[in-house]
């Protein structure tokens, strides 16, 4: 795989089949100071050995090579660099470097210690030599690179076709995921005029809690109870708000709070959702094959959902004419139910919600439309992506039912913002708005204690 070393490992006299034959001799950096390199980190040298690796591999026959002879490879490079920079290893550091650097050419290539490193929320890949990531809602440009666009594209063709999908200049956009359930979307030519282009956001090794949101300021002790009192009532929730605001964040934490007995049927274009109850089946649409047949969408899978005697239906992002089936769900005794939906306010993700039912093409007066939507309904969670990066509730509202033609609506809870910090950081409090909600029986009945929410007095 490798060829042209300056010195080669006794571990190196394997076959060499992979490496670009113009690629010049590797050369280390001038040695540095005992006290520099007293203070190289072994992430540091992997960064260094993955660079050789871009450099030398021959990506045309990399998936012909036999994993033993690629590893022996790997180990001979190593092996050169350590030497040659005079960084001795120990034996369990040596094979964790090559057990790494295997996973990065078996795996997303340079992609490897960014889908490894905790504090990266989300990977965005500009093009095959421009990559950032988002950490705690901040972006900034990493050194990470693609080979050329060629490289690029086989990482992500590897990742499509992991789950059955395709992308193609027929085809040139793609919804997937990654086998840890993390969302990815690319685009390549011609539509993506400067190169592919690819998003990836990251899955939570750990699922977010109700309480883990709390104590990262996404809304106040109060707000949560109130939610999980929504829950446990079996009341039908929709959670808005915009792109990166954390609504498969919010959804995944409150359902956690569903009870274990129940049985949830989960759809979705690109499964993610981390149920943690044992009662769930997970359903995912399927695009259309080379053909253009054998497609099965959102609303064909929500339908099928209805015979298989859920108790609890949730669509990850109703996006289409599915809208209307969930709204027939929430209206048919599937109570409990929930959905995600891109909108910049509680009153904009109903609207949104009555044009994604006129897609379906039918002749639906809009007050039809609103009425299915105001039975069917009963709270919106409103959360936005602030100025200084964090994600937050900024409203919990409820709908009221109808007034003439305009479905009614009242906050419970909003987040009041008060300024900003010296470093950046969004000021404000949650406060409820005095307002008693309707359903309040509903989540007295299902026995949740009224007293921790603190509004009894506001009536």
């Amino acid at each position: 795989m490798f060829k042209n070393f300056n010195k080669r490992a006794p571990e190196a006299e394997a076959n060499v089949i992979a490496l670009k034959p113009e690629v010049a001799a590797f050369r280390p950096e001038d040695d540095l100071s005992q006290e520099d390199r007293d203070l190289i980190k072994l992430l540091e040298l992997k960064s260094r050995l993955h660079e050789a690796l871009l450099d030398r591999l021959n990506y045309a026959v990399i998936d012909k090579v036999v994993p033993e002879d690629l590893r022996r490879e790997v180990a001979a490079l190593v092996t050169e660099v350590v030497t040659s920079e005079r960084t001795p290893l120990k034996s369990k550091d040596f094979q964790r470097v090559v057990d790494d650097l295997m996973n990065e050419v078996l795996g997303l290539g340079p992609l490897e210690p960014l889908l490894e490193d905790p504090t990266v929320n989300d990977i965005l890949v500009n093009g095959h030599d421009s990559v950032f990531v988002e950490r705690s809602g901040i972006l900034e440009k990493t050194k990470v690179r693609f080979s050329d666009e060629k490289h690029l594209l086989r990482i992500i063709d590897k990742i499509v076709s992991r789950v059955g999908r395709r992308v193609d200049e027929s085809n040139p956009w793609v919804d997937a995921r990654l086998e840890d359930g993390s969302r990815v979307n690319a685009i390549i030519r011609p539509c993506a005029i400067d190169g592919p282009s690819m998003s990836i956001r990251k899955f939570a090794k750990m699922p977010y809690t109700m309480e883990r949101l709390v104590s990262a300021g996404a809304m106040s002790q109060t707000a949560s109870d109130l939610l999980k009192g929504l829950v446990n009532s079996r009341l039908n929730i929709l959670i808005s708000g915009g792109t990166g605001s954390g609504k498969t964040t919010m959804l995944n934490a409150m359902s956690a709070n569903i009870n274990n007995r129940e049985r949830i049927v989960t759809i979705e274009d690109a499964a993610e959702l981390q149920m943690q109850q044992e009662h769930v089946v997970r359903l995912e649409t399927r695009p259309a094959n080379p053909s253009g047949g054998g497609a099965v969408t959102q609303r064909e899978l929500v339908r099928n959902a209805l015979r298989m005697r859920p108790d609890r239906i949730i669509v990850g992002e109703v996006r289409g004419a599915e809208t209307f089936d969930m709204l027939q769900a929430m209206n048919t005794g599937h109570d409990g139910s929930m959905t995600t939906v891109h909108a910049n306010s509680a009153r904009d993700a109903l609207g949104r919600l009555e044009q994604m039912v006129t897609m379906m093409g039918i002749d639906m007066p809009l007050g039809a439309i609103r009425t299915q939507i105001a039975s069917g309904l009963h709270f919106v969670v409103q959360l936005a992506r602030l100025s200084d990066g964090r994600r937050r509730v900024v409203s919990i509202s409820e709908i009221t039912g109808m007034e003439g033609d305009v479905v009614t609506m009242q906050d419970i809870f909003i987040f009041h913002r008060t300024g900003m910090s010296d470093d950046g950081e969004v000021l404000g409090e949650f406060k409820p708005t005095g307002i008693r909600p309707r359903h309040w029986d509903h989540l007295v009945a299902a026995g949740v204690d009224v007293s921790a929410l603190k509004l009894t007095s506001m009536g």
